[in-house]
């Protein structure tokens, strides 16, 4: 992890960029204080997943649904 002196004039952007890759990024002050900047956590569910596009209709897919329940 990288610290930054506030006098090296980095730009916010860059420091935000630095944080994500690393997963944080420290910034010294002259007067020694030491401030660390991190991205913050997002929660998301499990079961948050971008769905696909099938060329099945719903009729289709109630029939296979259909056709496996028969076998068992």
């Amino acid at each position: 992890m990288q610290t930054y002196l506030e006098n090296q004039q980095q730009s916010l952007s860059f420091l935000l960029e630095q944080a994500e890759r690393e997963g944080e990024v420290r910034i010294q002050r002259a007067d020694g204080q030491i401030f660390v900047l991190r991205p913050e956590k997002v929660k998301r569910s499990a079961l948050d997943v971008a769905g696909i596009k099938l060329d099945v209709s719903t009729e289709e897919i109630v029939e296979f649904i259909r056709e496996g329940r028969e076998r068992e």
